[in-house]
C-alpha cells in the first residue's frame, strides 16, 4: 500500500529532526573532547617545565580532575565517531536539510547557550570546565611564582637538598609518569622547597626565592623557559576559569524569573500582561482596505470628470 503524503511528510521531518539532534550532539561532545585534550596538553607542559609539581597535596589533588579530562576526552571521541557514522547513513537530502538547520549555531557557542541544544554534552562541558578550573586554582602559586621571577622580584637564596622523593602526572599518551626530585629547604627563608630533578645532597647551590611557597609554589623555578611556559599555561587556565564565570552569569541571567516571564509571555504582549488594541485599519487586512478605498476614489473622480 503507498505511503500518503502527509505521512511521507511527518516521517521526513521526524529524520531531519532526529538528524539536527545528532549534529547537536556531536558538536557538543566534539566540543567537550576538543577542550579536554587541549587542558590535559597545557598542564602536561607544565609538569614538563616545573617537575615535581605533583607532589605533597597536588599529587592527590589533580589527580582528580585530569582523569576527568581523560575520561571526557575519551567519551567525547567515541560519540563524535559514532554520530559521525549516523549522520553519513542518512539519506542525503535529509542530511543537507539537517545541516542547514544547524548551519548558524557555532560549536563554540555550545557552552554558554541557554537553553543547551544537546543538555548531555551540556553538563559535560560543565565537568570538562570545572576540572579545569580546579586545575587553575593549585598552579596559582606557580603562576605568581614564574611572573615574579621573569619580573625580577625573586630574591637570591640558598637551596640545601636533604632528600629524594618521586612525583607523578598525567603525561598524555604515556600514561602516568614518575620521575626522581629533590626536596630541601631554602638558607634565607627556612622555607622548604623542591627542586624538579635530582642533585647531588648536601651542596647547596643558589636559587630564587619563591614569592607564594605553598603547596606548588614550593617548587624552585630553574630559569627564563620554565617559567615563560608556566606563565602561558597559567593565562590558558585563567582564561577557562572566566569561561565558567561567564557560563554562570549567562545561566543566572536567562534562568531567572523575570527573563522567564518574558520569554513566556504571548507575542506583542505588554510586560504588564496588558495587551495592545489592534485597530481595524492595521495589519495586512487593513492595508488593503486603504488600497480599495483609494482605488475607488480614483475611479469616482475619473467618472466625474
Amino acid at each position: 500500500m503507498p505511503e500518503a503524503p502527509a505521512q511521507r511528510d511527518n516521517r521526513q521531518g521526524s529524520d531531519v529532526t532526529s538528524l539536527v539532534r545528532l549534529h547537536h550532539r556531536r558538536r557538543g561532545w566534539a566540543f567537550v573532547a576538543t577542550g579536554s585534550a587541549i587542558g590535559l596538553a597545557v598542564d602536561a607542559g607544565i609538569d614538563a617545565s616545573l617537575p615535581g609539581s605533583r607532589t605533597g597535596t597536588a599529587e592527590a589533588f589533580s589527580a582528580i580532575p585530569l582523569f576527568v579530562l581523560a575520561a571526557l576526552a575519551v567519551a567525547g571521541l567515541v560519540v563524535v565517531i559514532v554520530d559521525t557514522s549516523l549522520i553519513h547513513r542518512a539519506d542525503a537530502a535529509l542530511r543537507m536539510s539537517a545541516r542547514a538547520s544547524v548551519s548558524h549555531y557555532p560549536w563554540y557557542a555550545h557552552a554558554h547557550r541557554w537553553p543547551p541544544r544537546h543538555p548531555g554534552s551540556w553538563v559535560a562541558a560543565m565537568f570538562m570546565l570545572l576540572a579545569m578550573t580546579t586545575i587553575t586554582v593549585y598552579i596559582v602559586p606557580q603562576e605568581v611564582n614564574a611572573w615574579a621571577y621573569v619580573a625580577g622580584a625573586a630574591k637570591q637564596d640558598t637551596f640545601n637538598p636533604v632528600s629524594y622523593s618521586t612525583s607523578c602526572s598525567i603525561m598524555g599518551r604515556r600514561g602516568v609518569s614518575c620521575q626522581t626530585v629533590t626536596q630541601g629547604y631554602l638558607s634565607h627563608s627556612g622555607t622548604n622547597a623542591i627542586w624538579g630533578s635530582q642533585v647531588p645532597l648536601d651542596r647547596p647551590f643558589s636559587v630564587r626565592d619563591p614569592l607564594w611557597a605553598w603547596d606548588t609554589g614550593r617548587i624552585l623555578i630553574s630559569g627564563d623557559g620554565s617559567a615563560i611556559t608556566t606563565i602561558i599555561a597559567g593565562l590558558f587556565f585563567d582564561g577557562i576559569a572566566l569561561l565558567l564565570l561567564y557560563v554562570l552569569i549567562v545561566l543566572t541571567r536567562d534562568t531567572s524569573p523575570r527573563r522567564i516571564q518574558r520569554r513566556s509571555a504571548p507575542a506583542g504582549a505588554d510586560p504588564d500582561g496588558v495587551r495592545p488594541t489592534h485597530h481595524p485599519a492595521d495589519g495586512h487586512h487593513g492595508d488593503r482596505a486603504r488600497r480599495r478605498a483609494r482605488r475607488g476614489h480614483r475611479q469616482r473622480t475619473a467618472r466625474s470628470r
